[in-house]
């Protein structure tokens, strides 16, 4: 069985589209937003923004087990979109498209995460039952520091 399993979630922030988005492509924010899970860039690009075709490994403590991760910066439309997929890690395959829009001068910002586990029907059992869910609350961690940074002073140390 190889079924792809969806995560969109969309947040509104009270910043500008440009910071939204730079913050959102920030190794740095991302270690802040994640270290409950001991995650730490170890190779690629460790610190600053990620751009077009740079790639980042993450070493991250999950369900109990040290994991490494790389993904890759695949495609990006400064202020509006990038997308990011994995090269090498746990996960069979997945892409992660990060969609930024500015209606009436709140940033809106939604994920679109798609991802492929391996190891068959008990992978894919394992990803709708377990996985989604674990992978859902990281991302809206994620989004809830990018906003709490975005709307207040704290964004200028994560943006150089």
């Amino acid at each position: 069985m190889d079924t792809l399993i969806t995560i969109t979630l969309q947040t509104q922030i009270s910043a500008p589209i440009e910071r939204v988005f730079n913050l959102a492509r920030s190794i740095d924010l991302h270690v802040y937003s994640t270290q409950y899970t001991g995650e730490q860039a170890v190779a690629g690009r460790t610190s600053g923004l990620i751009g077009m075709g740079e790639s980042v490994t993450w070493r991250a403590k999950h369900f109990g087990i040290w994991q490494k991760l790389t993904s890759k910066i695949i495609a990006c439309d400064p202020h509006f979109y990038f997308a990011d997929e994995m090269v090498k890690g746990p996960f069979k395959w997945f892409v992660h498209h990060h969609w930024f829009s500015e209606p009436g001068g709140q940033t809106t910002m939604k994920d679109i995460f798609a991802f492929k586990v391996p190891l068959g029907w008990v992978g894919w059992l394992f990803g709708k039952l377990v996985l989604k869910r674990y992978m859902t609350e990281l991302l809206i961690k994620r989004n809830e520091a990018i906003k709490q940074v975005a709307e207040g002073d704290e964004w200028k140390s994560f943006i150089p």
